[in-house]
């Protein structure tokens, strides 16, 4: 295929994914309820909606999978190891954790630590057969504090997240100074300045994409377990994709004192299936093969449903957003149904959210409930030894 073909295709797939931006908003909100369309709620609504019909339309376009569809027959072998295996048996204990590089560096006002290890997250045998296991250089951003000990909050990002700008979007300058929180956030595979490193991740190889959860639910244990001597209290929190490797860490790591997810996922392979219909038939033999019953076996164990979470329900948390585009409501639901412990629907969108400062106070509100309840829970002789 020339380059002038292939740029006259991009080209009208991008008109045609813009010019479906307004009436998959509208259509979205439609299937919802509590849209109010001539208020400026509802304005905010649409607004935020769109936003998350843009950010798809964004992954659609720039998402760079696998060539050829991979044989239904080649992801057998690892769903029937996995499946057996369970999460406990699949999810290996974490190397410790070595740094080789540490850099001090600065955004605005709030300065931070890059720190790099090599990490191989000892994936099971039909995994590291396949290739998508072995050792890869892990990276994890830090903010801390030069006393200690302190509340720890570690933080898992979304897809297409991992950079610096997460140290502002976040808010993690106020947690860090106003709430005395020292922050980790760990960069997934595939991500922020991992991006162009191997492995990629997430694409359309199912293989490829429970390997990849499973690497960064391995990373982020090594970084649970090396903050932990530093911590009196230990938070993990996900948004989105980072939802899953929360969920699992707080399944793994019995030490977690809390968790809190934020516009959850379930199933990684069975979303991105669901997002391949925007392609019409272009895609179907991907869709097909995310959505069968031999990738669902496979994906058991990444899934956040089978999890028994280390925190009491009191010290869980998630949060929802209504009008959601991209995980849409049902998995908060399903997850509140099967963890139970604090909820909160946000009224806008899965992007969203990330701006809504009543999510930000809910968010404040239950890590300083958290670390305030640690101190509570100590033995005082203890603090003194």
């Amino acid at each position: 295929m020339s380059l002038a073909t292939r740029s006259l295709g991009l080209t009208r797939d991008v008109v045609r994914e813009l010019g479906m931006v307004v009436p998959r908003t509208v259509a979205g909100l439609n299937e919802s309820t509590g849209w109010a369309p001539a208020t400026p709620r509802g304005v905010r609504q649409f607004g935020e909606v769109m936003l998350d019909e843009l950010v798809l339309s964004a992954f659609s376009l720039l998402g760079a999978g696998p060539a050829v569809v991979r044989p239904l027959s080649e992801c057998a072998p690892a769903a029937e190891e996995l499946s057996a295996l369970g999460i406990d048996g699949a999810h290996r204990e974490p190397e410790p954790l070595r740094v080789q590089a540490l850099q001090r560096r600065r955004i605005g006002r709030l300065a931070y630590e890059r720190m790099t290890f090599e990490h191989d997250p000892r994936l099971p045998a039909t995994l590291e057969a396949d290739g998508v296991g072995g050792t890869s250089r892990a990276v994890v951003h830090l903010c801390r504090h030069r006393d200690g000990p302190r509340p720890w909050l570690v933080w898992v990002h979304g897809a297409g997240q991992g950079g610096t700008e997460d140290l502002v979007l976040s808010r993690i300058g106020h947690i860090h100074h106003v709430l005395g929180f020292n922050v980790a956030m760990p960069v997934q595979p595939g991500h922020g300045c991992r991006r162009r490193e191997w492995p990629a991740y997430p694409d359309m190889d199912p293989l490829g994409n429970v390997a990849g959860m499973m690497r960064a639910v391995s990373e982020v244990r090594a970084v649970v377990r090396w903050v932990e001597p530093q911590a009196n209290t230990v938070v993990v929190a996900g948004i989105s994709m980072g939802t899953p490797v929360a969920a699992l860490v707080s399944h793994l790591e019995r030490q977690i004192d809390a968790v809190a997810l934020y516009t959850p996922i379930l199933g990684l392979n069975a979303m991105i299936a669901r997002h391949l219909g925007r392609w019409g038939s272009s895609r179907d033999g991907f869709r097909e093969l995310l959505e069968s019953s031999e990738v669902s076996r496979l994906t058991s164990v990444i899934d956040p449903l089978a999890v028994d979470p280390a925190p009491t329900p009191e010290r869980r948390l998630i949060v929802g957003a209504w009008h959601d585009r991209m995980a849409m409501r049902e998995p908060t639901t399903a997850l509140q149904d099967r963890w139970g412990g604090q909820l909160y629907w946000y009224d806008g969108s899965h992007v969203g959210h990330i701006f809504s400062r009543r999510v930000q106070r809910v968010t404040e509100r239950f890590l300083t409930e958290v670390a305030a309840a640690r101190i509570d829970d100590t033995d005082p002789t203890e603090a003194f030894e």
